[in-house]
């Protein structure tokens, strides 16, 4: 599919006059879905490709003025947001095929920040332009609420009350879930984002998802090398996410 290798970034740049690169986030509206080379370069004609960003620049800050949505092409972003104390708290990670922003709609402001974890590329839309479009074709406009609705899912879900175990096998299963949908492996990645960033984003002492990985590896469920994750029973992991 046309995978490429930028500054330890990977994603896909397979794209043409004619359809989207495979991890993009309207990838499912492309022509295979019926749509003609005229409304497709409405929607191209959007797109400007910026990065790269580098490791901890940030693409938005927290009361930036909205008007422009992210796609991500390559690499890995973190959104979080800080309180008067200095507290960091990890709200998100976007993958390539991914969009942030959509979160700052509402309140015409960005209600977080959003930073890279490596060397991050990214596709830039403006969104009155995207929304005049999305109005034009009904496809664009249900891939944006859909994406909408996935960010507000997966809010809810760590809002519940679900053990450590459940937490950590739900995360690592989410993430493998979400390379295979743009057709990378889903049994060995690598992860971009700290240890202590992903214990932040699950609401967990730094301390407990150390011991819960080791425990995962010590019953066989994966192999951990770093940043690199194998896993090696999912069907034991997805009982353990099930109440997740």
């Amino acid at each position: 599919m046309g995978e490429l290798y930028k500054s330890g970034a990977v994603f896909a740049d397979d794209g043409s006059e004619l359809q989207f690169c495979s991890t993009c986030a309207f990838g499912s509206v492309c022509l295979p879905g019926g749509y003609d080379k005229e409304a497709l370069r409405a929607l191209h004609c959007l797109v400007e490709h910026v990065g790269p960003y580098r490791e901890g620049e940030y693409i938005f800050r927290t009361n930036d003025p909205f008007g422009v949505i992210y796609a991500v092409r390559g690499g890995t972003v973190k959104t979080c947001t800080v309180d008067s104390l200095g507290r960091e708290q990890v709200l998100g990670f976007y993958l390539p095929g991914e969009m942030i922003g959509l979160n700052a709609i509402h309140p015409e402001r960005y209600p977080c920040d959003a930073i890279a974890l490596d060397a991050v590329y990214l596709c830039r839309f403006s969104f009155p332009a995207l929304a005049t479009v999305a109005s034009q074709i009904p496809g664009i406009q249900q891939q944006l609420f859909r994406l909408l609705s996935k960010d507000i899912g997966a809010a809810s879900q760590l809002a519940a009350d679900r053990s450590a175990e459940e937490r950590v096998a739900a995360f690592l299963l989410g993430i493998a879930g979400r390379f295979a949908a743009r057709g990378f492996s889903a049994s060995g990645f690598h992860l971009s984002m700290a240890r202590t960033d992903i214990a932040n984003y699950l609401r967990l002492a730094a301390e407990t998802l150390s011991r819960v990985l080791r425990r995962f590896q010590d019953q066989g469920l994966l192999a951990v090398e770093g940043r690199e994750v194998e896993i090696r029973d999912p069907q034991a992991l997805q009982a353990l996410a099930r109440g997740a």
